[in-house]
């Protein structure tokens, strides 16, 4: 199993700065996934396009993507999934936002439980009916289906993987799905969450 940190966006909301170095609780927000993370995953990588030194220091193998729009903007989150499944040594590979950093201790398991037992090819994660599209994990053998929907200008997940076997995976704990898009909401999870530990579910 390999688990793909997606840390490359533009960070356009925050005023363009990267949102996985960002503190919360004096800790990067990166590294509160990577916390949450490896220890689900056999092999880590890390999704990102700018401040490349600064997320190599975490002793990562650190991808830049391949693809960009015609404008030379970022391509978004599958882009990211393009080149980590490119990358990736296992046959499995799980994706999680570099700004969410509660996210489940058992997102890894359930998903796995998931993709098995429907016999998909992408297991997604779903709050209260709602997908999770960054929440994803997906067979290697997914990829030629992703760079051809990647050259074909898509950029929606939930359109590339409509197109899949595909299986959502309910999880009950909202909070733990929180990602920040703002300086304010940046502050406003350190104020909410300024009790909760670091081995919280």
């Amino acid at each position: 199993m390999s688990g793909l940190i997606l840390a490359g966006g533009a960070g356009r909301r925050m005023g363009g700065v990267q949102k996985g170095l960002q503190s919360l609780r004096g800790r990067p927000l990166i590294e509160w996934v990577i916390e949450r993370l490896r220890m689900q995953v056999d092999e880590l990588l890390i999704s990102a396009n700018a401040e490349i030194a600064a997320y190599q220091r975490y002793g990562f193998t650190v991808l830049q993507d391949a693809v960009k729009d015609r404008d030379g903007s970022l391509a978004g989150p599958l882009a990211g999934l393009q080149a980590g499944l490119r990358a990736c040594s296992n046959p499995l590979i799980v994706t999680a936002p570099c700004d969410v950093p509660f996210l489940p201790l058992d997102l890894v398991q359930r998903l796995r439980g998931g993709l098995l037992a429907a016999d998909a090819d992408v297991a997604v994660a779903s709050v209260g009916g709602r997908p999770q599209p960054v929440f994803v994990l997906a067979r290697r053998e997914v990829l030629p289906r992703l760079s051809a929907y990647l050259e074909q200008s898509g950029r929606r997940a939930d359109g590339w993987y409509s197109n899949l076997r595909s299986i959502e995976v309910p999880f009950d704990d909202a909070s733990a799905f929180a990602n920040v898009n703002t300086v304010a909401e940046l502050h406003g999870m350190e104020v909410q969450n300024s009790g909760r530990t670091h081995d919280q579910a």
